[in-house]
């Protein structure tokens, strides 16, 4: 099979630590022949690339990216998945590296500090054995240590871009740390060059060791916390188990589970998880489906039903026929939508992006300006200008920015697949907030999409039960979810069907055919009339079926009226409540259905809906959320079945019920898992959470930098405190967004 020639591959990227990394990044991607878009996220440390295969390829990209300072990181093998392998990630390698670096730095740190502020003392001038010529050299070769082993990475990744005139966070701190250990290597080593008769107050090993330690620190922690902005991603990961008990050709084995083919017959034990999707072919359980769908209780399942891979067996022992294994199952489904969202960006990133791509070059004029300033104006020695104008670069903080919006995605989206509710990107999660009409279908949204039978009226002389078989008879061959609502209710009545003989459906209408010497029509009151059947004896009957919200099904027994039945979709227990709290929060609520007005207004005013659209075809469902939308209105579609997905793609924002269709899934911006419309409402509640966190992260990254900047500026900021708050700036960032995890939606 050829492969397709757009293809899209999402790869981490090694030496991002700020925005303009990012900014970089995706400039440089979008610039190389062939491809089409490239999107970076901070957090995640990683790339998302659309390319043409015919002009461009893996090989060339990670040339590309090398080229521009950083190193795109490509799969071994094609399909293999880290996560599945158990292999180290990048993430994890990386906070072990900076942990060894920070130990190393710290070790010789500290009593760089200890013996600079020691030596200044007149104490230590009296009883020292080394003079101060030898403690500075002492210093010199201990800074220099910590500059090589604690700031490579720091000084690598700046010449690299240096050598394509580019600059990022890494310039900032090798520039600054590297002035002061600089100037100081000169009054110690040549003191006449700078014409220096005193080195001991031109000495800044300890500003140098100390930058670099503490901004390993905060690098660190930011690596840590980063890590667990991930934790929902490795929650569903972790839930799939790693074998299966499967049967073949009469023996049991376990297998990996990457090994279950579909048709495999696989053994559930109780208390196990559940290794594959499949349809349940013997026994009955209870399963624990929290971890997709967010609801607590266990559901029960059985013979005919859907079991899937990663949810919880109860105490019952199955076996199923395994119908989706691999990257096709429900559970690798919700990773890849969690993981797309998580990797997307929001649209107030692009600001974000715009300040990031020129923020390095305007901070390091400032420091220019700064050094020349406090030179020229200041009339202060060499050192001071430097000084001021080394905690100028130290404190700018790209890290906190570019960390401020993706975190909060990251967090956020996971919050939402912990609740059962997937959010396709960052796009629908920011734009939720902002719908102020809710269109709601009603058939598998508000009802439960299962039509029982709910009342039965015999006329003419006819018995109930009667009339229940021989309906049941002529509808067991009918596909109709009213005829099959009547052959349930037959059976749960404890009545066996009859044969039917001379079988008629007549599609829109209703079927007919004969059972035993009976000639049984059912279907509506066209169909009637059709059968020159007399309806109009059981319309009294029937307009309290109507008002009720009942659908009624005419049944005639050998051209003679002999009753109705009555088949309703009962409303979901959680309808009534979630169409109250839309209400609340000032949405305007629609009922947009194809049902006939009399059901549709009954179902409508028993849930406080006030405006109905009803007896609409599947392709007019898209021209009435056009119209609203043409009124003013900013919409959110809720559906679940394949006659919503026009609607649901001309809305501004749609959301399909996990218990429908995939088609109506793949058409929506959010999914809910469990069913429950309630989650609407926690959906509208996530999207204003995760932007008040990140509208809080981009405060904090702005204000540090708005205030230590020309603090530093004007001298009024110690280099060493400057690297203490732009370390902790991006932690701060981070530690904000998570927690997003511990809010109650």
């Amino acid at each position: 099979m050829t492969p397709p020639l757009i293809q899209t591959e999402t790869l981490p990227v090694e030496g991002m630590t700020c925005a303009s990394c990012v900014a970089r990044v995706e400039k440089t991607l979008k610039q190389t022949p062939g491809v089409e878009s490239a999107s970076v996220n901070l957090a995640t440390e990683k790339v998302t690339v659309t390319y043409n295969s015919e002009k461009t390829d893996l090989r060339n990209l990670a040339r590309v990216v090398e080229d521009a300072g950083y190193s795109l990181v490509l799969p071994k093998q094609p399909g293999t998945d880290k996560r599945e392998t158990g292999e180290e990630s990048y993430q994890q390698k990386n906070y072990r590296a900076i942990k060894r670096e920070l130990v190393f730095s710290a070790a010789l740190a500290a009593p760089i500090i200890a013996i600079s502020m020691v030596s200044m003392t007149n104490w230590f001038m009296r009883w020292s054995p080394l003079g101060m010529d030898e403690v500075n050299k002492l210093l010199f070769l201990a800074t220099s240590i910590v500059m090589v082993a604690g700031g490579k990475r720091f000084f690598t990744v700046a010449w690299r871009l240096a050598k394509h005139f580019s600059a990022d966070m890494n310039t900032l701190v090798a520039v600054g740390t590297g002035a002061a250990y600089l100037y100081s290597t000169i009054a110690v080593l040549f003191p006449s060059w700078l014409q220096i008769t005193d080195p001991s107050s031109h000495i800044y090993f300890d500003t140098s060791a100390t930058i670099i330690t503490l901004i390993l620190l905060g690098r660190m922690l930011e690596a840590r916390a980063k890590a667990r902005t991930a934790d929902a991603i490795k929650a569903l990961i972790g839930l799939q188990p790693r074998t299966a008990r499967v049967r073949r050709n009469g023996i049991e084995m376990d297998i990996d589970r990457e090994n279950v083919v579909v048709g495999d017959t696989v053994i559930v034990r109780p208390g196990e998880s559940i290794p594959v999707d499949g349809v349940i072919t013997e026994g009955r359980t209870s399963i624990d489906e929290s971890m997709l769908t967010g609801e607590s209780m266990p559901v029960d399942r059985t013979v005919g039903e859907k079991a899937f891979g990663g949810t919880i067996n109860g105490s019952g022992s199955i076996e199923l026929r395994a119908a989706a294994v691999g990257s096709d199952t429900m559970i690798a489904h919700v990773i890849r939508l969690v993981e797309e969202a998580q990797g997307s960006k929001a649209p107030i990133q692009t600001l974000v992006d715009k300040i990031a791509s020129v923020f390095v070059p305007i901070v390091m004029g400032i420091a220019l300006v700064t050094f020349a300033a406090w030179i020229l104006v200041g009339d202060v020695p060499i050192s001071a200008a430097l000084m001021n104008s080394i905690a100028v670069l130290i404190i700018a903080c790209p890290c906190a920015l570019g960390l401020a919006t993706p975190t909060a995605i990251m967090v956020g989206t996971g919050l939402g697949a912990k609740h059962g509710v997937l959010i396709k990107n960052a796009e629908s999660l920011e734009r939720i907030r902002q719908v102020n009409t809710i269109v709601l279908d009603k058939t598998g949204t508000l009802t439960l999409g299962k039509p029982v039978v709910a009342a039965v009226v015999a006329l003419n002389g006819n018995a109930k039960d009667d009339l229940l078989r021989l309906a049941a008879s002529v509808e067991t061959k009918s596909e109709h979810p009213l005829g099959r609502a009547v052959v349930d209710e037959a059976r749960k009545s404890g009545i066996s069907p009859a044969t039917v003989r001379e079988f008629v459906s007549a599609p829109g209408l209703g079927v007919s055919g004969l059972v035993g010497d009976i000639r049984v029509a059912a279907g509506n009151l066209s169909f009637m009339k059709e059968q020159s059947i007399n309806g109009a004896e059981a319309n009294s009957a029937v307009r309290e079926m109507l008002t009720d919200g009942m659908t009624p099904l005419w049944i005639g027994l050998n051209g003679t009226l002999a009753g109705v039945i009555g088949v309703a979709d009962e409303v979901k227990p959680s309808s009534a409540e979630a169409v109250r709290m839309l209400k609340e929060l000032g949405l305007k609520v629609v009922m947009l259905t194809g049902d006939r007005s009399e059901t549709a207004h009954s179902v409508a005013k028993s849930l406080g809906i006030d405006e109905v659209i009803a007896g609409v075809r599947p392709d007019q469902k898209a021209d009435m959320i056009r119209d609203l939308r043409q009124k003013g209105g900013i919409v959110a579609m809720v559906g679940d079945g394949v006659n919503d997905a026009p609607a649901l793609a001309h809305a501004d924002v749609s959301i399909a019920m996990g218990s429908g269709t995939d088609v109506a899934m793949e058409a929506s911006d959010i999914t809910l898992m469990n069913s429950d419309p309630r989650n609407i409402v926690l959906a509208i509640h996530l999207s204003k959470k995760t932007l008040i966190t990140i509208r809080q992260n981009l405060f904090w990254a702005f204000i540090y930098n708005v205030i230590g900047i020309p603090l530093a500026a004007f001298g009024l900021l110690n280099p060493m405190l400057a690297a203490g708050a732009m370390a902790m700036s991006s932690v701060s960032v981070v530690t904000n967004s998570l927690r997003l995890s511990r809010t109650r939606l």
